[in-house]
């Protein structure tokens, strides 16, 4: 028996079957093109924050010529009577910013508590490729453009909440094409928002067979805990069948972020329902944000169904810190 093998032993419960980690709603989809007071084709991978008390969905919303936008639905309790704006919140501007022509996607949100701000970093659509860009709000009406913060191609960014060592922290995923090729997750430093430097590898993709062997890419904005930042990814497996993307953990220093603590070697969240196995992306699970309850110490990740749908699943904050407690300590070069 070999040492991952030994690991996935150690992941059963007594009757021999997986502890999911995440639990679905039992409302999903939460949130599908239907919710929408205006014609759209699809809402789906929404960044989340808290505000004024509830919780605040900023959700990717394609039009029916193929372009994205942003729209805000807010919630008491996250789930149920959803308001959501009667217009998009926040549109693309090309004639201002043609990094933006083709639309914007994936929000991310992070609140700077140091600003008094909310930063909203998301892909911008350009004539050269995806690539990153941000916003600030203080209010979700009314957006400060910082315009593009990375060059093509780069995208699945967000930002740590706070400083790290007196800088603002950045992790992104550009496509390189030496040294090791491919897409994997990056981290990158700056005094400003606007200029980004000390860039380098933050994991590795792991080719081959792994779940997370093509490419992987942020997923929710990086969580604060005692045990380190903890960090939900997406990783993509090419099959014969197409793509599947899953979720996966890791775990990282909190006074040097570069440092991998741990990574799941397992994925903790698949498509596996039909509204995430059948959509206009069939077989993606894609979480842009997640919400922790400090009282109850719940987890709320919101994710997009293929493409198609917004929808919820949660977890226990403690159930998560033991897991990834007990995963691999990361190599310096995790590939295989």
């Amino acid at each position: 028996m070999n040492n991952n093998n030994k690991f996935v032993t150690k992941l059963k419960s007594q009757d021999n079957t997986y502890k999911e980690l995440f639990q679905r709603n039992p409302n999903n989809p939460i949130l599908t093109a239907k919710s929408w007071p205006y014609p759209v084709n699809t809402v789906f991978n929404p960044g989340v924050t808290h505000f004024q008390g509830k919780i605040l969905l900023l959700a990717r919303v394609e039009d029916r010529r193929g372009f994205s936008h942003f729209t805000k639905a807010i919630s008491e309790d996250g789930v149920r009577n959803w308001q959501i704006d009667d217009i998009p919140t926040l549109e693309p501007e090309p004639d201002n910013h043609p990094e933006e022509l083709w639309g914007i996607e994936d929000p991310r949100i992070t609140r700077l508590d140091e600003l008094g701000k909310w930063a909203i970093t998301y892909t911008a659509f350009s004539r050269g490729g995806p690539l990153v860009a941000m916003a600030l709000t203080d209010d979700f009406i009314h957006f400060e453009r910082l315009g593009s913060v990375m060059p093509p191609e780069d995208k699945d960014a967000a930002l740590f909440p706070r400083k790290v060592d007196g800088k603002w922290a950045l992790i992104h995923r550009p496509i390189v094409t030496d040294y090791v090729p491919g897409a994997h997750i990056w981290l990158s430093y700056s005094d400003d928002l606007v200029h980004w430097s000390n860039s380098r590898v933050l994991m590795y993709a792991r080719r081959g067979s792994w779940w997370d062997g093509s490419k992987i890419g942020l997923s929710a904005t990086p969580l604060e805990t005692a045990e380190g930042w903890l960090m939900l990814y997406h990783g993509v497996r090419q099959t014969a069948a197409g793509a599947i993307y899953r979720l996966g953990l890791a775990l990282l220093d909190l006074d040097d972020p570069f440092k991998v603590l741990h990574r799941s070697d397992e994925w903790v969240f698949g498509p596996v329902e039909e509204y995430e196995r059948q959509g206009d992306v069939a077989d993606v699970v894609f979480a842009g944000g997640w919400v922790l309850d400090d009282k109850t110490g719940l987890l709320k990740m919101y994710y997009g169904g293929a493409d198609t749908c917004i929808a919820l699943a949660t977890a226990s904050i403690n159930d998560i810190l033991e897991y990834i407690r007990k995963c691999p300590e990361s190599r310096e070069m995790d590939i295989c």
